[in-house]
């Protein structure tokens, strides 16, 4: 599926929800690109799963922010490759550090610097421990398994959904 049907296909998804996040996060190794930052060299050229610029592309169309949360040892050749993809301007926050921790961290910078309630994030990371953790912060989190794809953000996009409708029900109760 080219760039163009997946975007358009990502449109569809999102026109039908009710429920949208306000920022959807991405993780990078392994969830937006096949490959770990570490074990590359700047003078490549990274690539990215078939599905991530579509769906990138669809929530910019949407007026739905996109941010980074990626605990890389290598922030330098990370950063370097969202240049080389044309990509840096499309993230509102880019978190891109090493940590010990899980991703906690990188999603209190993001809230501080975007404003946007942890209950109105959807993320995407290939790392159970770190959805798991960030789960517990109230973002909606989804764990990829070969990077993100149009499954994947229906799935997201649908969690999502019900989440905010279960949230919005108890705080009206």
């Amino acid at each position: 599926m080219g760039e163009e049907r997946v975007k358009e296909e990502a449109l569809e998804i999102i026109g039908v929800l009710q429920a949208l996040p306000r920022l959807v996060v991405f993780d990078l190794d392994y969830t937006l690109w096949p490959f770990y930052c570490e074990c590359c060299s700047k003078r490549e050229m990274p690539f990215l799963y078939p599905h991530a610029m579509g769906i990138l592309n669809a929530l910019k169309d949407k007026g739905i922010d996109v941010a980074i949360a990626s605990r890389s040892p290598t922030p330098d050749i990370a950063k370097t490759f969202l240049d080389k993809l044309g990509m840096r301007t499309m993230f509102v926050a880019q978190e891109i550090f090493p940590s010990w921790t899980h991703k906690t961290e990188h999603f209190q910078r993001i809230h501080r610097r975007t404003g946007v309630p942890f209950k109105s994030m959807l993320f995407f990371d290939d790392e159970g421990r770190n959805t798991e953790a960030v789960s517990k912060m109230g973002v909606t989190s989804i764990l990829v398994d070969n990077g993100i794809n149009i499954e994947k953000l229906r799935l997201g996009l649908r969690k999502f959904a019900r989440a905010s409708v279960s949230f919005n029900r108890n705080q009206v109760e």
